[in-house]
């Protein structure tokens, strides 16, 4: 455990890393002051835990019908296995190859899949993390089809070229039996018969192999005598063949729509056909060609007729008709709609014996987004509910959050109201797909994810566990006026598609408050309640967010721009001195350019609100003199303040959704304080008349392209350290001149504003002529109640504190800031809000008395302090505003500001304040007992002494800055060459860290307060904007992201929660006993009519066909070893389920041995008896009596 005197940093003593640095700054920390810290590197490791979702483009599918356990193939070469609800798998093929097929050993606990590179992979379930075994890799041939039997160690491999091979799943080696084309077909066929498209067994003859060519031919080949018995030739394509389990017949799907019914004893022409979907001509003629039958599936009952399934087969005049699967059950045909593409089907049966009776139950259809299970057993064919987590992209997603340890009682509160949204009509039976066992982990903490969506949808999601549920959905899109026709669509819309997409989100756990902005620059605000509610009216605040490039002179209505500011002595002109014009309702785009119009149209009629989240109030962006709302960038709600801020490229906004009103409306250069000297206010380069002097030049200078970092997010500059350092110090100088006059002045002001705002008197002439300034610079408008028209202009006037240009220091600071981005402003983007942090903090230096304070970050690395200052008492909340005034910069760093976070004295993280929840429908007297006071504030600090420290995060660099004195203590560069794309203090051990994931892949953690480097792993480049969108960490030692459209991938860089992976992943292989083969009968026995077994190692093994060609496949032996198998898993969990695996096989296996004993002695006893009669029999006869 390392120990850290902050004293002894601040004297400048300690000693300076190579990749952080410590600035040395007057100490003003006791002796006793030590922050230990207990994070070390052995902390960490990085790695993947789960991934939820639905596959991400689909192409192929397997069932084990024993285990109950499903197998979903990619394009991408990724494997994901479902059983039962909560129990998901997902492994990767390392080339990045599509699945063509996959094969189970049923009841084996293995699967075979082939990928479109002609290889095999052999993969092993029986633990928890499945890996490869054996791999083959084609060299000549290309594969297309694959078969393996049950019960059957011999896989056939069939080929592009016609052939068919043989490798044994055991040892992965190839056979030297091979079926080639040219034997298969007919000696007089002059053309090839294309590649194998279906290989299978006869049910009831396990030595007669069915092989379907391209072409339309089937060959029924013997596999004992080499040849082939039966050849049947049809002129269109086939796609697929299905066997009637008694072996004498089988149905071929082809390209025209069409269905032929085969007698294996009756090669010559088919035993019927029919067109499903084909219109019957009455003249007897062939039917219309239909679209391509893609599978059909041919499943027999014992009770009734047999079902026939099929996908695709439409007539070519449905022009725009969804994909329909078609389930044929005696003489009803059932045509069923998919929402998507389907890409393969599969008949659950009963059974996995093919020669018995099928008796199935269900169909799992894999659509290219969604999978569908579908009830054979109930009339119309129900669908069951699907427990898996397969809707996260039901519409795209836009935005994720992550929280870790979240209120126990949330998870259960956002169930019971969401648990009302579920559809009706769903089956009534269980999930077919029943297989695996639930992870026995100890980590038992709640977990939520959040998802916003492009139609204006957020979820809520159990993430407990590694498993994932949805909990909660919330439609936004509920509070604006539906969309309406294209000719009818409003023209103030800024996004042709997805008007309602969630761009971000803030959430508080504990007071269950929500604000979610939107891409058509609204923000929405949502209160959490149980009860039903009906509003009449909804809330709605529309604001006018304005950034002007000149130096104070707004766009008048004539166009002319006045060349100069008004000062405090000098008499405005008329137009300067109205008050901005009231905002039009109406849409007046033909009458000239837009403004004050807002994008989408909230609703004017009642809103019936279901218990969940319910509308408090709606903050719009309007357009200004024909210039759309520029995009909210950032955003954060709080509830012990009742405070809302967001913020874009043109400035940020507080809102007071307790009041309905706007506090704040200012622009990102008004944020800096007049003597603040890292100031930046990009001005138009239009303006004829600007000041010039050796200052400006200087200052300019300093600012040029080679002494900024680009910001390759945001698109904007930062600061770093000048290459010229004469000029540096020369601006320097003058800053610090200026500096304290100005410093002066500005508190004047804010004492001024105080003044004005707590008694209510009279404005001076000083601050009407800062309104009437302020009011053309940034124009700010909000609907509310004539009643509250008084509050908002108090608030107005609490607003207007140190953020006002210093007029009487013109000279020394003013005029100095208007020059500095004069030629700058082509190279330069405009300066956006990129973070907020609400927290209780000391607003100056000279401050010793905690107060609410709003930390906000900018893209260009610039970090303000804003001072909040509430009413008293909670009745004096509604009634008196919330003053408002900006405090300068606190500290600069390269890059745009991604997070901010405070500590106390002793390295603890000071979370924001909150309000505990409360029903805002219930009764007073409930909400009394239940809403308790803000937490109460920290302690004080002492006089020079420093008792917070503030946390900052850029793209860049991350700085430590002790408070109130506002010195940097700490300092750490965290990359050069890249940039961060996501950083958050997060809690981890019981303590803290910063948790960064760089663009070049890396994912880093820093310790706290000393910003020591304690993980750094190239995990993942950035391949894709998604990943870079949706990225966030979380409480202890969690991460997530996008990894697809449809898929999240959850990853840990805890070492506590890899060490325990093993046991809290879920089990897929459980041991379940084979059921018995069916009962051959005693007729069938005595005249050989039941199924006949083949000895395919007499057949295929290397006695018997040879060794096949070395060149033909090489094989790779793969990384899930037996022995690396055993090794992998650890901990006391996993030796007892493995002990348990190894019992259950051993007593199953002797269970088999005796049954087979007890079958030989009762056969052993039969044949003694049958020989014994015929003994007696013919014991006295004559010879001739025979």
């Amino acid at each position: 455990m390392k120990k850290f005197n902050i004293r002894k940093v601040l004297d400048g003593l300690a000693a300076a890393s190579s990749s952080s640095s410590s600035s040395n700054q007057p100490g003003t920390q006791r002796e006793n002051d030590v922050i230990q810290e207990t994070l070390q590197s052995d902390n960490f490791q990085l790695c993947k835990t789960v991934r939820h979702g639905f596959p991400y483009q689909p192409s192929s599918m397997a069932f084990d019908p024993v285990q109950k356990i499903l197998a979903v193939g990619t394009q991408t070469g990724a494997l994901r296995l479902f059983g039962r609800a909560g129990v998901e798998c997902y492994c990767q093929h390392e080339s990045g190859a599509a699945v063509i097929q996959l094969q189970f050993l049923i009841n084996e606990g293995a699967l075979v899949s082939a990928l479109t590179d002609d290889s095999i992979h052999l993969w092993n379930l029986r633990q928890k993390i499945p890996a490869i075994l054996h791999s083959l890799k084609f060299n000549r041939e290309r594969i297309t089809y694959v078969h393996l039997p049950f019960q059957s160690k011999w896989l056939y491999i069939g080929t592009e070229r016609g052939n068919i091979h043989i490798v044994n799943v055991e040892s992965f080696t190839l056979s030297g039996y091979v079926i080639m084309w040219n034997k298969a077909i007919e000696l007089s066929t002059k053309t090839h018969p294309g590649p194998v498209v279906h290989i299978s067994d006869n049910p009831m003859d396990e030595g007669k192999l069915l092989i379907g060519y391209e072409c339309g031919v089937v060959v029924m080949w013997d596999l004992k005598c080499k040849k082939a018995d039966y050849r049947y030739s049809y002129d269109e394509a086939i796609h697929s063949v299905a066997w009637h389990h008694e072996g004498k017949q089988f149905v071929c799907s082809h390209s025209d729509g069409s269905l032929t019914t085969w007698n294996i004893r009756a090669p010559a022409k088919f035993a019927q056909i029919i067109t499903p979907h084909g219109k019957q001509p009455k003249d007897g003629k062939k039917p219309e060609p239909c679209k391509p039958i893609l599978k059909v599936e041919y499943k027999t009952t014992r009770a009734g007729d047999p079902f026939m399934i099929l996908s695709g087969g439409l007539s070519y005049d449905t022009v725009g008709r969804r994909a329909c699967l078609t389930v044929m059950h005696g003489k009803s045909t059932a045509v069923l709609e998919m929402d998507y593409p389907i890409v393969d089907f599969l008949t659950l049966c009963e059974t996995p014996y093919p020669n018995d009776v099928q008796e199935p139950y269900a169909v799992v259809v894999l659509l290219e987004k969604d999978l569908v299970l579908i009830d054979l057993g109930q009339i119309g064919y129900p669908i069951f509910e699907n427990p898996y987590p397969l809707t996260i992209h039901e519409s795209p997603v836009t935005c994720v959050e992550y929280f870790a340890d979240c209120p126990a009682e949330l998870i259960p509160a956002l169930y019971s109201v969401g648990s009302r949204q579920k559809r009706q009509g769903y089956s009534k039976k269980e999930w077919p797909l029943s297989g695996g066992n639930w992870g026995q982990g100890t980590q038992s903490y709640p977990e939520i994810i959040i998802t916003g969506h492009a139609d204006g949808t957020i979820k809520f999601w159990d993430a407990s566990a590694f498993m994932l549920q949805v909990l909660y959905k919330l439609k936004t899109a509920k509070v604006f006026e539906k969309a309406r026709g294209k000719e009818e669509k409003p023209s103030a819309d800024i996004v042709d598609e997805d008007p309602f997409a969630i761009q971000t989100l803030s959430w508080c756990p504990e007071s269950r408050m929500l604000s979610v902005a939107g891409v058509s620059a609204h923000v929405i605000i949502y209160r959490f309640s149980k009860q039903e509610v009906t509003t009449e009216v909804v809330q709605l605040l529309e604001v006018r967010m304005q950034c002007e490039f000149s130096d104070g002179d707004s766009p008048d209505p004539g166009g002319e721009r006045s060349p100069t500011l008004p000062t405090p002595g000098a008499s405005s002109s008329p137009q300067e001195g109205e008050p901005p014009t009231q905002p039009s309702t109406g849409n007046n785009a033909s009458d000239g350019p837009r403004d004050n119009i807002p994008c989408l149209q909230v609703r004017s009629s009642p809103l019936k609100q279901s218990p969940g989240y319910q509308v408090e109030l709606v903050i719009q962006l309007v357009w200004v003199s024909g210039e759309p709302p520029q995009p909210i960038t950032s955003l954060a709600v709080n509830s012990s303040y009742g405070l809302v801020v967001f913020g874009n490229s043109n400035g940020l906004a507080v809102v007071d959704y307790l009041q309905k009103a706007l506090l704040l409306n200012m622009g990102t250069t008004e944020l800096y304080s007049p003597s603040d000297p890292y100031v930046r206010q990009p001005r138009s380069p239009r303006k004829s008349k600007q000041p010039s002097g050796a200052l400006s030049e200087s200052n300019d200078g300093s600012n040029t392209s080679e002494d900024r970092c680009k910001s390759p997010t945001s698109g904007s500059t930062s600061p770093c350290n000048s290459d010229d350092e004469r000029k540096q110090k020369f601006i320097e100088k003058v800053k610090c001149k200026s500096r304290r006059f100005s410093k002066t002045v500005a508190n004047d002001f804010a004492r001024m504003s105080r003044k004005i705002s707590s008694s209510g008197e009279q404005k001076p002439d000083l601050e009407l002529g800062l309104l009437r300034w302020r009011s053309l610079k940034c124009k700010q408008r909000c609907f509310l109640s004539e009643g509250k028209s008084a509050v908002r202009t108090s608030q107005k006037r609490a607003c207007k504190t140190l953020s006002e240009p210093d007029y009487n220091a013109k000279d020394n600071s003013f005029t100095r800031s208007r020059s500095s981005s004069v030629n700058s402003i082509d190279r330069e983007s405009r300066e956006a809000i990129s973070a907020f942090h609400f927290c209780e903090s000391f607003p100056r230096k000279t401050d010793s008395v905690l107060s609410p304070c709003l930390l906000v970050g900018t893209t260009q690395g610039a970090v303000m302090m804003v001072a909040v200052s509430l009413p008293p008492g909670a009745a004096q909340r509604l009634q008196q505003p919330v003053g408002i005034s900006s405090c300068g910069t606190l500290v600069s760093l390269k890059g745009g500001i991604l997070t901010m976070a405070l500590l106390d004295s002793t390295g603890a993280l000071l979370p924001p304040s909150y309000e505990p929840w409360y029903d805002p429908n219930a009764s007073d007297e409930e909400k009394e007992k239940s809403r308790k006071r803000r937490p109460a504030s920290p302690p004080s600090s002492q006089e020079g002494q420093d008792c917070q420290f503030a946390v900052v995060c850029s793209e860049k660099q991350a700085k430590v800055v002790a408070l109130p004195s506002q010195t940097r203590i700490y300092k750490h560069n965290i990359t050069e060459a890249s940039f961060v794309l996501r950083a958050d203090v997060v809690q981890m051990a019981g303590t803290n860290c910063i948790a960064c994931f760089c663009a070049n892949g890396h994912i880093m953690t820093l310790s706290l307060p000393s910003l020591r480097p304690l993980l750094d792993v190239n995990y993942l480049p950035l391949t894709d904007m998604r990943i870079a969108r949706t990225f966030c960490f979380t409480n202890l030692g969690q991460a997530l992201y996008l990894t697809s459209p449809t898929e999240i991938q959850r990853i840990t860089y805890s070492q506590e929660t890899c060490d325990n992976l093993q046991e809290m992943l879920s089990e897929l292989f459980t041991p379940v006993e084979t059921p018995e083969a069916p009962n051959r009968g005693f007729f069938k026995g005595l005249f050989g009519g039941g199924a006949q077994s083949l000895d395919r190692e007499d057949l295929f093994g290397e006695t018997a066909s040879g060794k096949a060609s070395r060149s033909l496949a090489q094989h790779i032996p793969g990384q899930g070893s037996l022995e690396g198998m055993k090794g992998a898993a650890s901990g006391v969990v996993g030796d007892l389920a493995r002990a348990r695996i190894a019992l259950d096989e051993r007593g199953q296996k002797l269970g088999e041995l005796e049954e087979r004993t007890a079958a030989m002695m009762s056969s052993a006893d039969s044949f003694s008896k049958h020989a014994h009669d015929m003994m007696l029999k013919y014991k006295d006869k004559k010879w001739y009596q025979l």
